[in-house]
């Protein structure tokens, strides 16, 4: 089941439909960024109907107390959310004296258009006689730069008064505050002839956190008259005239958004606006325009993925980078990559161990390797927030949280939050994935160790030694799969703590470190739990099993499920969705993904075969890691199928769940089905290798990657070319076989669907 509503084009996301029922999965789909700040696709003009606004600056998040029934023990004291910020595009207009809104008016010739390639959304609809443009991007080359147009012409040759308030609005609230909290203060604020100002400050809180000043500053361009300004206690703006007939009458607002996170206070904030307002006040449109253009154009440059053959697999593999890009690419290490991005206020817009498991592999590729080193810097800094988080479970070593801001847990969901504890093998993942694609062991012998031998301590705390059994075992935990919790030996859980002591051994090994103080007898009990560890597994149906009891379920295929039981979150209660048999997302798989190397091709077989029948894919997460495995196993129809879940997962709302917001750190799973799947590429042991196939129903894709200090790209059609476009020659396999690639090499295609 999947709703479109929005047309299918390579490289724009559009439509001329004026959603009413649809309102919100419009607005995520049109959402912009810049990495510094972002907003929903909203109208800003007034809009009486559902809407969700949303404006979202970087790093700016509340500790919104936490508020539960039966307080236990270790509950993180407030849940952090990423709050809907001061609304700087907000207008109101009127034609001949009556406002303009949208969900009342009769609208005419309405189309909105998101351009993926310049990153710029334009809207245009007629009302009341006149025809309105309405342009706006957030500049990818002047990160403080909002920019928005306004254009109006008559529409049926007559004469109309248009008037535009211009205004920037500090009464916003999050949907998900308790108790409709008001999170924002206005500090200061003013309108004077020519632009205005408000600067808006998060209210005090009881937890330490500090309080975050938004400064938003706006000016003006065109042939609109100014007739007056406008304050309140909580806005500020100016107001336009212009009389609109057959000639366009433009009117241009530029709003420069500063934060007390690169300023100390107020008053520098406030300063450092000025500066930049000044700077850009007589700088053409066009100019600002191919500024931000010319932004967006390098970055695909080499992020792009051609596929020939097929629209709606283009568009959905654009869409994904377009957003992943909008929402971080590396230019401040203080930052992370939220689920929801700039789109949403779901999940509380923080960090998840998304980042390491999916998002790392693809900043590998397509940037520098000091972008992915940065975000293993945000772990390593927050390491001693770690070790607060293991001792408020009265445990040792580090843990790092499900939800954070800071390191420091903020989510208060026990079986998530406690349980879910596989995220402290994601992050040591990360960790090998970095060193081992790149080849630089600095990161891994100093920060990584550190950051290493803590969760190493965690885990050896966690784990408990069962007589009976004579093995380790870890029990109380939720795996990938949240459709089960509070079980016992998951298996996937069981293998990343082994993963993670083996690894830290055989770096110390490696790269010693006596400061670490790892001493002679915690090394042997690691090395006794790793020879020691339980893992479920059945000899019947030679698997591995999610975890004790899993096959006690009444085992059956999602397809017997009827279309109205799904999605199984959205019409299940929770107790009926734990005693099924139904898989969220990858969770034995996901391990078998990331160790792909210690598993032979009947084991993947096997576990694939058995466990994909039962996965709804009610996490975003998981259709990529199935496409990737489906393709390794030559099911080709399968991997393509999980390829179009995860392309347009958000395109198309699956999960009838894209109004909340994008699902931003899954949409690396298209990009890596493509590679990782369709092109096999494989960096195992430090070797790079592919083995491509093409879907049947494309005629080809081709795309870059970086890899240790070389550029290629890779063209799959009807043969397989590997050109290195910069760096030294490399040897690589291909289909199995050695090539030294000094400029171009084609294959034969091995596979077509």
């Amino acid at each position: 089941m999947y709703t479109r509503i929005m047309d299918v084009h390579t490289w724009k996301i559009q439509s001329s439909r004026l959603e009413k029922e649809h309102k919100r999965l419009q607005e995520s789909l049109t959402s912009l960024g810049n990495g510094y700040m972002g907003v929903r696709g909203n109208f800003e003009e007034s809009y009486s109907a559902d809407s969700h606004l949303g404006t979202y600056i970087a790093g700016v998040w509340f500790p919104d107390k936490t508020r539960v029934g039966w307080w236990k023990n270790g509950y993180p004291k407030y849940f952090g959310k990423a709050i809907n910020a001061v609304n700087f595009f907000k207008a109101r207009i009127f034609v001949d004296g009556q406002e303009v809104d949208l969900a009342a008016n009769d609208v005419r010739d309405f189309s909105v258009c998101l351009d993926m390639q310049t990153g710029v959304l334009c809207r245009t609809f007629t009302v009341s006689g006149v025809k309105f443009t309405v342009t706006k991007f957030l500049s990818v080359a002047q990160k403080e730069l909002a920019f928005i147009k306004w254009e109006a012409v008559s529409a049926d040759g007559g004469s109309h008064q248009v008037k535009i308030q211009a205004l920037i609005d500090a009464d916003v609230r999050n949907e998900d505050a308790n108790y409709e909290e008001q999170f924002w203060q206005v500090l200061n604020h003013a309108a004077e002839t020519g632009g205005a100002h408000l600067a808006a400050q998060t209210v005090a809180n009881p937890f330490g956190v500090p309080q975050f000043i938004v400064n938003a500053q706006q000016s003006f361009a065109g042939n609109f008259n100014e007739t007056g300004r406008l304050k309140t206690d909580w806005e500020v703006g100016n107001t336009f005239e212009a009389e609109v007939g057959t000639g366009v009458k433009t009117l241009e607002k530029r709003v420069i958004v500063t934060t007390s996170r690169d300023y100390a206070g107020l008053a520098e904030a406030e300063a450092a606006a000025d500066k930049l307002t000044a700077q850009i006040r007589n700088t053409p449109f066009e100019d600002l325009l191919k500024a931000h253009e010319q932004g967006w154009l390098h970055r695909w440059e080499i992020a792009d993925v051609v596929i020939e053959g097929s629209d709606e697999a283009q568009q959905g593999i654009r869409f994904n980078l377009f957003q992943l890009f909008s929402t971080y690419y590396g230019e401040d290490a203080r930052l992370n990559i939220g689920p929801k991005g700039f789109t949403g206020e779901k999940y509380g817009g923080a960090t998840y161990w998304d980042t390491e498991a999916y998002a790392v592999p693809l900043y590998l590729s397509l940037a520098e390797p000091e972008v992915t080193r940065n975000l293993l810097k945000y772990r390593h800094n927050q390491l001693p927030q770690a070790q607060h988080n293991a001792r408020e479970q009265d445990l040792a070593g580090a843990l790092y949280p499900m939800v954070t801001f800071t390191g420091i847990e903020c989510h208060n969901e026990w079986e998530i939050t406690f349980e879910e504890i596989h995220r402290n093998g994601a992050i040591p993942y990360a960790i090998y994935n970095y060193t081992n694609y790149t080849g630089d062991e600095s990161y891994l012998a100093k920060e990584g160790l550190e950051v290493l031998v803590e969760v190493s301590r965690f885990w050896a705390d966690r784990v408990h030694y069962s007589k009976r059994n004579g093995k380790y075992m870890i029990h109380g935990v939720t795996g990938p799969n949240e459709y089960e919790n509070n079980i016992n030996n998951n298996w996937y859980t069981n293998t990343l703590a082994v993963w993670v002591l083996d690894y830290t051994l055989k770096a110390l090994e490696k790269h010693p470190r006596p400061d670490l103080n790892v001493t002679a007898a915690e090394a042997a009990k690691w090395q006794d739990i790793i020879a020691n560890m339980y893992y479920p597994y059945d000899e019947e149906l030679a698997v591995f099993v999610q975890h004790d009891g899993f096959l006690d379920k009444d085992i059956r295929p999602a397809a017997d499920l009827k279309p109205e039981d799904l999605p199984l979150n959205q019409k299940w209660s929770w107790d009926k969705i734990l005693r099924s048999p139904f898989i969220k997302q990858a969770d034995v798989l996901q391990g078998i993904y990331f160790f792909g190397d210690r598993f032979s091709l009947d084991e993947k077989r096997r576990n694939f075969e058995f466990y994909e029948p039962l996965t709804v894919h009610e996490s975003s997460l998981s259709p990529s890691v199935h496409a990737i495995l489906a393709a390794e196993l030559g099911m080709e129809a399968k991997a393509v199928e999980m390829y179009g879940r995860t392309a347009r997962l958000d395109l198309d709302n699956y999960n009838n769940d894209t109004g909340d917001g994008l699902h931003i750190t899954s949409m690396t799973g298209s990009w890596l089905t493509i590679v990782q799947g369709f092109a096999q590429m494989k960096t195992w042991n430090g070797k790079l290798s592919f083995a491509p196939f093409l879907p049947a129903a494309w005629k080809g894709y081709a795309f870059h990657i970086n890899y240790r200090g070389r550029l290629l790209k890779v063209e799959v059609g009807g043969s397989v070319t590997l050109t290195l476009l910069k760096g030294e020659p490399i040897e690589i396999e291909v289909y199995g076989s050695k090539v030294l690639l000094e400029r171009s090499h084609t294959a034969p295609l091995g596979r077509k669907g």
